[in-house]
């Protein structure tokens, strides 16, 4: 068996990276058997290389190698492309035509963007797997297949299964050897060996002298999160070797030429909070906190309609309490002209004058909340006038919408 290093230049990658050479290394070992095999990673990685190795070193290196992009071919056709088609079996089907699982008799077939598959066609994929047999379209005829599948996906399989559009047996079918290649963000340190065999490459095709990065600009390289992978930093290569007139590229320089992006954060685990639901708690608490504001708003405008209510002086001695109450809770120092000094005994109040026990409210825990202090008001207002919203809406100040509101909040 050769050496990883001779591999890795026979198909021309580039790296150091453990997580590539054991990719490498496993690519090699499953080669030799007819063991189906899936390729996974993100857009741009590299997959196709797995393939071409794993064909390269098995008994079927001189038949045919076939790459399809699945997710290239128009579903309506692509049944015919894999499978072949009889004369007549649909419209423009003018001749009898092979398919790839046909042609590719004894070798190997690469279905790269396997998870595009419509459902239909993996159900003949699956068959093909399982026995070598298939049909062509508009024939009754099984036809036998002798072809080793290399499939390769950037899909997180396990989602697509679970939403219906892969199914599970042909992936478990599929995966036998399951192939993970890494991004390139996660081989920093391969980063600046593939630029500089990229910008070799492009000064060769373009006749010019090779693209330098400053060590700023390779520090910027290799910290740059590379969301299209390998294919994004050869893009880039081969536009600043087109474009900059000087050769040596500084890190101010390079950073025209990396887009802005968002970085792969973690993403939510289906099944608990979401988006829209941190989205609703986030209203109701902002519906809460205008609701204490306007609360404090009525408050406010009762205290004021007290203290201007005519200049009966009994009639501000007997809610001096009430307002000292009201500026407690809403932080505010109550105006001195308007603070009224007296002390009645608990006994001189009648049911009749009032169902405030103000002896008793006056020694209150002060450390009550807001809420409960509000709570109390609304329920003493309401024992006051016997359940009559509109007149205890009066005397609090508030519209009866709002007073109907707090019933329901607090239950009353």
């Amino acid at each position: 068996m050769e050496s990883l290093q001779v591999v890795k230049q026979r198909f021309g990658i580039i790296g150091s990276d453990v997580h590539l050479n054991r990719a490498i290394s496993k690519a090699v070992r499953v080669a030799p058997t007819d063991i189906s095999v899936l390729v996974t990673g993100e857009s741009g990685v590299g997959k196709e290389s797995i393939p071409k190795i794993i064909h390269a070193f098995s008994h079927r290196k001189h038949a045919k190698y076939i790459a399809i992009n699945c997710g290239a071919i128009p579903e309506g056709t692509i049944d015919s492309e894999l499978f072949g088609h009889e004369k007549g079996a649909f419209t423009g089907a003018v001749s009898t035509r092979s398919g790839y699982f046909e042609v590719a008799d004894g070798g190997t077939i690469f279905l790269d963007e396997i998870g595009e598959l419509p459902l239909t066609t993996q159900v003949r994929l699956l068959r093909v797997l399982e026995n070598g047999e298939f049909i062509k379209v508009g024939s009754s005829k099984v036809q036998k297949t002798n072809v080793r599948i290399v499939a390769a996906t950037n899909l997180k399989m396990m989602e697509a299964i679970e939403k219906g559009k892969f199914r599970e047996d042909l992936y478990y079918r599929l995966s036998t050897i399951e192939i993970d290649l890494p991004p390139l963000r996660d081989r920093k340190e391969d980063i600046h060996l593939l630029f500089r065999k990229f910008a070799s490459d492009f000064a060769q095709k373009y006749n010019m002298p090779t693209i330098r990065l400053t060590e700023d600009a390779v520090h910027s390289l290799t910290n740059y999160n590379f969301p299209g992978n390998i294919r994004q930093l050869r893009n880039i290569a081969e536009q600043i070797s087109v474009v900059e007139e000087e050769r040596s590229v500084d890190s101010v320089k390079l950073s025209q030429y990396l887009p802005k992006h968002k970085r792969n954060l973690p993403s939510v685990i289906s099944g608990t909070t979401s988006d829209s639901d941190f989205a609703n708690e986030r209203d109701i608490m902002y519906k809460i906190l205008f609701d204490m504001r306007n609360d404090i708003t009525d408050l406010k405008k009762l205290t004021s309609d007290l203290l201007n209510e005519g200049n009966d002086v009994q009639f501000k001695e007997k809610n001096q309490h009430l307002i000292n109450k009201i500026y407690t809770d809403s932080n505010e120092t109550m105006p001195v002209e308007n603070t009224v000094e007296v002390v009645y005994p608990k006994e001189n109040y009648t049911q009749e004058s009032s169902s405030f026990d103000f002896a008793e409210t006056i020694t209150e825990d002060e450390s009550l909340s807001l809420q409960e202090k509000e709570y109390e008001m609304i329920k003493k207002s309401l024992e006051r006038f016997k359940g009559k919203r509109k007149l205890a809406a009066k005397e609090l100040g508030i519209s009866e919408r709002t007073l109907y509101r707090k019933i329901k909040q607090f239950d009353l």
